[in-house]
């Protein structure tokens, strides 16, 4: 090879690797941060439950992006919903002017999925699309205060809403809290599951709103009790019950909504994560007489641009279409039980879970990061819980197979030891 030809190869050797490190280097000085440690891994590609970086190497994905990728990476039926949206129409008009057929579909999709309402309660027959989940909280808080007159909110202690002011306010953990104060006023938490906090709820109280399964707080379940408990109490006093789904909905927990398995009936949901298949959406949803208070007093109580984009909605409607049509929640249980069955080990304290909603507890946080960062170079994605970080948190895609699950377990065992 001519002398001219090794200085061009080295050149563009010595280019390639430039930019490796640019982009790493870009990541970190012009993507904001929010923490000083993020992983940092560059992600080339994505399909089904794996991530591949841009060497090749696969990653397992067990927290679905946090609770995102119900139907695994890349779905070929959500793809192809979106690549038909696109090529008929994208951004139209402001949310609630325009008859967006993507939007009408869901909407009814979504109406459709809760199961009807029991006794004389009214079925949750509208919806409202936001563009995320703390959206979701922060127009259901609206729709509360508006619809009661009243303006007092109760949330649950190492509860997780969401990261605006009005979601932050609900959270029931200080250190999140205290240096973005002041924060809304009337706000006060009470304990997950506790029977007795719960007459802490007054005729005062415009809305409590709690998740189904305590997420964040390393998931923690409640008696079936303590929710009908409950639902009678906010009965009695006027207040509205608002159900957060946005990590429970969407057959996380082995039914399609959470709320299902506890025999109550709330008047407002929210959901998110989920629900897009991969893209940002998100919904609170209610009966007609309650959403109505957006339409006076003011005009427009509500507004939003992007929620309910065109391609979100197809890419949700294919989602919903999924996990129904295919009953995709059905083999949650299942598939449950067999990452506890595998999970066994001296340091394992104990595996909580509703459907493949789990937390994994180990001694400290000490001990399961190094399991963790030794599970990634293994090539499976894991992480723990913001207000329970002693517990590995699991949360694969509902597609995961048997095979697929035993690796997992494998890798995690191994990591342990």
């Amino acid at each position: 090879m001519k002398p001219q030809n090794l200085v061009i190869l080295w050149l563009h050797h010595i280019l390639n690797i430039k930019v490796l490190i640019t982009q790493r280097e870009l990541f970190l000085k012009n993507v904001a941060q929010t923490s000083d440690f993020p992983l940092a891994l560059e992600i080339e590609r994505a399909e089904g439950v794996y991530l591949y970086d841009k060497e090749g190497k696969s990653y397992m994905d067990l927290i679905s992006g946090i609770g995102v990728s119900n139907v695994g990476h890349r779905h070929p039926k959500v793809v192809e919903a979106i690549k038909d949206q696109v090529d008929k129409y994208m951004h139209l008009m402001v949310y609630g002017e325009f008859v967006q057929s993507p939007q009408v579909l869901l909407a009814k999709a979504l109406v459709d999925s809760l199961t009807p309402s029991a006794g004389d309660r009214p079925v949750l027959d509208n919806v409202y699309f936001t563009n995320s989940g703390t959206e979701a909280i922060e127009g259901a808080m609206k729709l509360a205060k508006r619809y009661t007159q009243r303006t007092e909110f109760v949330s649950c202690y190492n509860a997780y809403h969401g990261a605006t002011q009005g979601a932050l306010s609900l959270s029931g953990s200080e250190n999140f809290k205290r240096n973005f104060r002041p924060l809304l006023p009337m706000t006060k938490n009470i304990t997950h599951g506790n029977m007795a906090d719960i007459e802490q709820i007054t005729e005062q109280t415009a809305a409590v709103i709690i998740e189904i399964i305590g997420g964040e707080a390393g998931v923690r379940v409640p008696t079936v009790e303590y929710f009908q408990v409950l639902r009678k109490k906010c009965d009695e006093v006027g207040a509205l019950l608002i159900i957060d789904e946005i990590q429970t909905g969407f057959g996380r927990t082995g039914s399609f909504w959470a709320f299902e398995q506890f025999g109550i009936y709330p008047d407002v949901i929210t959901s998110a994560k989920g629900m897009g298949g991969g893209m940002p959406i998100g919904a609170f949803i209610a009966n007609q007489k309650v959403m109505s208070v957006f339409k006076d007093n003011p005009i427009l109580g509500h507004i939003t641009t992007f929620g309910g984009h065109p391609v979100s909605s197809a890419a949700s409607l294919a989602t919903i279409n999924l996990i129904r049509g295919e009953k995709l929640y059905e083999s949650v249980p299942e598939k449950a039980a067999l990452f506890r069955s595998l999970l066994v080990h001296p340091k394992i304290k104990e595996v909580r879970n509703q459907g493949l909603m789990m937390a994994v507890e180990f001694a400290d946080f000490d001990e399961l990061k190094g399991i963790i960062d030794r599970a990634i170079e293994k090539g499976l994605l894991t992480d723990w819980f913001l207000f329970c970080d002693n517990s590995m948190r699991i949360a694969p895609p509902l597609i995961i197979t048997e095979e697929q699950i035993r690796t997992a377990c494998e890798i995690i065992l191994a990591c342990i030891e």
